[in-house]
């Protein structure tokens, strides 16, 4: 008989699992942000002026105009996805929740430029894109927050160690002066 009532496999099933949650969220902090980042430097309205007998001057407003802050917290967004990748554990878990944050302002920001009229010719679909891409980033971090603590993280060979007995003189308490020394008598340091 079939399990109707089976839960979603969880990061907990096996590596590639968490894996492929790593690569969704990532990707979706990253798209999203950076549609929303897009979205923030089109025209989204254009502000039509009357100069007397001259003809009239068209002044055009990006997202980043209207609202200066929204074109800084998609880029932030956008560094926090790609951090998720060298973080791991509740560092992890806080970032994604973080991006989530961030993504919710800036799909805020979008809302808010779809309601405000700030010209005559006013372009709706920018701002639309900016509140698509907030929400995609806020559902990635979103996803990091809840699960994330549960990804694989960079491998060891991303991380430095040093050993007293290794061939790092620095760290053993050698000299560069000693290195350098060598070199003026025209030995190889490098061969042992």
């Amino acid at each position: 008989m079939s399990d109707v009532g089976a839960t979603a496999p969880t990061a907990a099933d096996g590596p590639s699992t968490g894996r492929r949650e790593l690569t969704y969220a990532v990707l979706l902090c990253l798209a999203g942000a950076g549609l929303a980042a897009w979205a923030a430097t089109r025209t989204w309205s254009v502000e039509v002026l009357a100069r007397g007998t001259l003809p009239p001057s068209r002044q055009e407003r990006s997202g980043a105009d209207l609202l200066p802050w929204l074109s800084a917290l998609a880029l932030v967004a956008l560094a926090g996805g790609g951090a998720v990748l060298a973080t791991r554990g509740r560092v992890r878990r806080l970032l994604g929740g973080l991006v989530a944050l961030l993504g919710l302002a800036v799909a805020a920001g979008g809302g808010y430029g779809l309601v405000a009229a700030g010209g005559v010719e006013v372009h709706r679909q920018w701002p639309a894109l900016c509140l698509l891409g907030g929400l995609v980033a806020a559902g990635g971090g979103l996803l990091t927050a809840r699960r994330g603590a549960a990804w694989p993280a960079m491998g060891a060979r991303y991380e430095r160690t040093v050993r007293a007995d290794g061939p790092d003189r620095r760290a053993a308490g050698g000299s560069n002066r000693e290195a350098w020394d060598a070199l003026d008598r025209g030995e190889d340091p490098t061969v042992s």
